[in-house]
């Protein structure tokens, strides 16, 4: 896996990898992660058309999943406590 780009961003660390004919979009918030893969066949513009697509209402709604994991964890860690 090799290091493509990354996009910075002020609420999460964006980084796009390239492996075997996909691009991963991961996205990063202290201990939380989220990946996005898709097939580079299915991407106009290869790199630049994932910029394209990362719009800010898409990292928004990446954003607000990065709340809801953050709360399950807790919720599930405060129950074994």
């Amino acid at each position: 896996m090799r290091v493509l780009a990354e996009l910075p961003h002020k609420d999460c660390k964006i980084t796009i990898f390239g492996m075997n004919q996909k691009y991963i979009i991961k996205f990063e918030q202290g201990t939380l992660e989220q990946s996005y893969k898709l097939a580079e066949a299915d991407v106009v513009g290869g790199v630049n058309g994932i910029f394209e697509m990362l719009d800010e209402d898409f990292i928004q709604n990446v954003v607000a999943l990065f709340a809801d994991m953050r709360k399950a964890i807790i919720t599930t860690y405060d129950k074994y406590q």
